[in-house]
C-alpha cells in the first residue's frame, strides 16, 4: 500500500512541481487549495503525511495544523510547514503549533523528499518491520500470510489490505468513506456499503473457530479493530 500525501498550497505551478517529484517517488498524491478543503479533506482521507503552506487562502496553514492536532484521528499526522517566512520566530511559531518540520520557500526538492521519508520512517515504523500483531492476529508482510492463534487465516487481497490498515491503527474508528479512500483509493469508484461487504468477509475468517470478534463497529461511524474481553 502506497504512503499518501496531502499537498495544502495555493500555488498551482508549485502544487503540479510537488506531485511530479513525489508520484516519481512511488507516493500517492491528494491536493487541496485553501484551509477549509485541507481539513475536509484530510478528516476525510487520512493522509500519511501533510505538506502545508502557510499563507493560504482563509483558513492559515497554522490554523489547520491546530485543527489537525485537535482531534484523535488526525494528531497523529506528520506535517511539514512550507512557507516563505524564514524567521527563526515564525519557524518557532510553527513547530509551537504542531508542526513536525519547517522548510522555508524556495526549497531544496531533494531535502524535501529527504525529510519526508525521514519523518514518514519514525511516524509509520510499523510499515517498514516484516510482521504485524495484534492480540492472537500475527500478519507476515513478507510471505502475505496471516494467523490468529497459530492457525492460519485465509483472506482475499482486499481483506489483508483492510486488516493491514486496521492493524497499523488499532483502536482507531475509521468510517466507510475514510476506509474507502485508504484502501480502494480516491480514484476509485465503488458503493461505499462495499465496505460492509469486505468488514464480513474479514470478520468472518478472523473469527472462524475464535468467540472474541476483533473488529468493533461503531454505530454511525465506521470500525474499530479494538480487542475486548
Amino acid at each position: 500500500m502506497k504512503f499518501r500525501i496531502m499537498i495544502v498550497e495555493d500555488e498551482p505551478s508549485l502544487v503540479t512541481m510537488l506531485r511530479y517529484n513525489l508520484e516519481k517517488e512511488g507516493y500517492a498524491v491528494d491536493e487541496a487549495y485553501d484551509g477549509e478543503q485541507a481539513v475536509t479533506a484530510i478528516r476525510t482521507g487520512l493522509p500519511d503525511l501533510v505538506l502545508l503552506d502557510w499563507m493560504l487562502p482563509g483558513l492559515s496553514g497554522l490554523e489547520v495544523c491546530r485543527r489537525l492536532r485537535r482531534r484523535p484521528e488526525t494528531a497523529h499526522i506528520p506535517v511539514i510547514m512550507i512557507t516563505a517566512r524564514g524567521e527563526e520566530a515564525d519557524k518557532i511559531r510553527g513547530l509551537d503549533t504542531g508542526a513536525d518540520d519547517y522548510l522555508t520557500k524556495p526549497f531544496s526538492v531533494p531535502e524535501l523528499l529527504a525529510r519526508t521519508k525521514a519523518l514518514l520512517r519514525r511516524a509509520q515504523p510499523a510499515r517498514s518491520r516484516d510482521t504485524l500483531s495484534y492480540g492472537d492476529v500475527v500478519m507476515d508482510l513478507v510471505s502475505l500470510r496471516v494467523e490468529r492463534s497459530g492457525q492460519p487465516v485465509h483472506l482475499g487481497p482486499t481483506e489483508f489490505r483492510l486488516l493491514r490498515f486496521l492493524m497499523e491503527n488499532p483502536g482507531c474508528v475509521f468510517s466507510r468513506e475514510e476506509l474507502l479512500n485508504r484502501i480502494w483509493g480516491q480514484d476509485i469508484h465503488v458503493e461505499v456499503r462495499t465496505v460492509d461487504v469486505h468488514i464480513r468477509r474479514l470478520r468472518k475468517a478472523l473469527d472462524k473457530g475464535n468467540g472474541i470478534d476483533l473488529i468493533r463497529t461503531v454505530r454511525s461511524a465506521g470500525y474499530a479493530l479494538d480487542e475486548r474481553e
